[in-house]
C-alpha cells in the first residue's frame, strides 16, 4: 500500500516541537493576539487604551512577537520570556485590563512555561514502561494478573 506525502509530517512536527518550548511560545502568542482583538472591540466594551492607543497596540504586538520568537529561536527563550511576562503585565494598564484578564493570564503562563523549559531534559517515561524495561533487563517473566 503506497504511503502519501503526509505520512512523515506528524513525526517531523513532533520532533520540531520537542526541541523548543512550544506550549509556552504558543500561549504567549495567543495572549498577544487576544489582547489585540479586544482592542478592536466596540467602544461600549473598551475600558481603557493608554496614550492615544499607541501603548495599547504596542504591548500586545510585542507579546505576539516574543511568542513567535520563542518558537523559532528557542536559544534566546530566557530573554524573550522575561520581556513577555513584563509586557503581559503591562497590558493590565494599557489594554482593557490585559484583554479582560484572558490575554494577561495566557501571556504570563506562556512566559513562565518558556522560562522553565529545559532543552536537554530526557523525555519522561511512564512507570509502566520503566517496569517493563526493568523486567526485561532482569529476564523475569511478567507477574500474572490477579484473580478474584
Amino acid at each position: 500500500m503506497p504511503r502519501g506525502p503526509r505520512e512523515g509530517v506528524r513525526p517531523a512536527f513532533r520532533q520540531w516541537r520537542a526541541g523548543r518550548p512550544f506550549w509556552g511560545g504558543l500561549l504567549l502568542a495567543l495572549g498577544g493576539a487576544e489582547v489585540l482583538l479586544t482592542l478592536k472591540a466596540s467602544l461600549d466594551v473598551i475600558l481603557h487604551v493608554g496614550m492615544q492607543g499607541l501603548a495599547g497596540y504596542l504591548l500586545p504586538v510585542v507579546m505576539l512577537l516574543c511568542g513567535v520568537l520563542i518558537l523559532f529561536n528557542p536559544t534566546q527563550r530566557l530573554f524573550y520570556s522575561v520581556i513577555g511576562v513584563l509586557v503581559s503585565l503591562g497590558t493590565w494598564m494599557t489594554s482593557n485590563l490585559g484583554g479582560f484578564f484572558v490575554g494577561l493570564l495566557l501571556g504570563v503562563t506562556g512566559s513562565c512555561l518558556a522560562f522553565g523549559w529545559l532543552p536537554d531534559q530526557e523525555p519522561r517515561v511512564s512507570r509502566r514502561r520503566r517496569r517493563k524495561q526493568a523486567r526485561a533487563a532482569e529476564n523475569l517473566p511478567p507477574t500474572p494478573a490477579r484473580q478474584s
